[in-house]
C-alpha cells in the first residue's frame, strides 16, 4: 500500500492544498467581501454599503451592454466554433490524400499566443494597410472598417476568436467520432443508412455528449473574453466591444473602484456559473433531454 494510513496522504496534499486555498479561494472571499463595500484606495478606508454597488450596477447603461455585448459574443463564437469543429472532424474522421500534413494545419491556430493571434488579426484589419482590405479591393469590393464599425467589430473579434479556437472543439469531436464503435456504421450501412442519414441519424447523436462538451469548454472561455479585447479595440468603438472583462478591468484598475469591479465579478460569477451547471447537467446525463 502507496500511503499507510489518511494522515500520511493528508500530509503529503497540505502544501497543495495551502497554494489552493491562497490561489483560488482568498480571492473569492475577498471579491464577495469588497462587493458589499465603498473602498478608498487611496486612504485605505471602506464602509459597508450592502447592496448599493449592485443597484447601481444594473443602472449603469455601460455595465448592461457589456452584458449584451458577452453574452452575443458567447453565443456567436461558441456556436460558430462548435459548427466549423464538427465539420471539420467529420472531414478528417475520413482518409484522404494530405490528411496527415492538413492536421497539423488546422490545429495551428491554437498553438499561437492569443496576444500575438490579436495583434496579426489587427494588422489584418487594417483599413488602409491590411491584407483582408487589399483582398477586398482586388476583387472590386469597397474596403471595411473592421474594428471601427460599431455595428461589426464585436463579430470581428468573433472571426479572430473562431480562427483561433475551432480546432479545441475540432479535437474533442474527432475524439469523439474516433471512439464510436465501427459496428455501428457498419450495421447501419446493412440496414441502408449511408452517407448523410447515417451521420445525422447515427454519428451524430452518439456524439452529443462530446459536442456538449465542447460547447461547454467554448462558451467558459468565450464568456470571459478580454485579451483580444484590449489588444485590438480596448473595448470600443465607443462600447461596442467592451465585454463584463473589460469591464472589471475598468473599475478594478483605472476608476480604482474596487467595491464595483468586485460585485460586477460577481455578476459575472454568477452568469458564468448557471451556464456552466446547465451545460455540466446535460454532459452527466451523456446529451440526453
Amino acid at each position: 500500500m502507496l500511503f499507510e494510513n489518511r494522515k500520511q496522504l493528508s500530509t503529503l496534499l497540505l502544501p497543495a492544498i495551502v497554494v489552493l486555498g491562497l490561489l483560488t479561494a482568498y480571492p473569492i472571499i475577498s471579491v464577495v467581501y469588497n462587493a458589499f463595500l465603498s473602498v478608498d484606495i487611496g486612504s485605505g478606508q471602506h464602509h459597508f454599503v450592502g447592496m448599493a454597488n449592485f443597484a447601481e450596477l444594473f443602472d449603469d447603461f455601460f455595465f448592461v451592454t457589456a452584458i449584451q455585448n458577452t453574452l452575443l459574443f458567447t453565443v456567436v463564437a461558441s456556436t460558430a466554433q462548435v459548427l466549423l469543429g464538427l465539420v471539420l472532424a467529420l472531414l478528417f474522421h475520413r482518409n484522404f490524400p494530405g490528411r496527415r500534413f492538413a492536421l497539423p494545419v488546422i490545429i495551428y491556430p491554437m498553438m499561437i499566443s492569443t496576444l500575438v493571434c490579436s495583434s496579426i488579426w489587427r494588422s489584418w484589419y487594417h483599413y488602409d494597410f491590411g491584407f483582408l482590405n487589399a483582398a477586398f479591393v482586388s476583387v472590386g469590393l469597397p474596403p471595411q472598417e473592421w474594428l471601427f464599425n460599431p455595428d461589426f467589430a464585436l463579430y470581428a473579434i468573433a472571426i479572430v476568436d473562431t480562427w483561433q479556437w475551432t480546432p479545441m472543439a475540432f479535437l474533442i469531436i474527432l475524439a469523439g467520432l474516433q471512439s464510436v464503435p465501427k459496428d455501428i456504421s457498419d450495421a447501419a450501412m446493412v440496414d441502408g443508412a449511408t452517407g448523410w442519414k447515417s451521420t445525422l441519424y447515427i454519428t451524430l447523436p452518439l456524439i452529443q455528449k462530446q459536442i456538449l462538451l465542447a460547447f461547454l469548454l467554448r462558451s467558459i472561455d468565450t464568456f470571459k473574453l478580454f485579451d483580444k479585447v484590449y489588444v485590438m479595440t480596448g473595448g470600443g468603438p465607443g462600447n461596442a466591444t467592451e465585454t463584463l472583462s473589460m469591464f472589471v478591468y475598468k473599475y478594478g484598475f483605472r476608476f480604482f473602484d474596487l467595491g464595483m469591479a468586485s460585485a460586477s465579478s460577481l455578476v459575472m460569477l454568477a452568469i458564468s456559473l448557471a451556464m456552466t451547471l446547465i451545460y455540466a447537467k446535460r454532459v452527466m446525463k451523456g446529451g440526453k433531454q
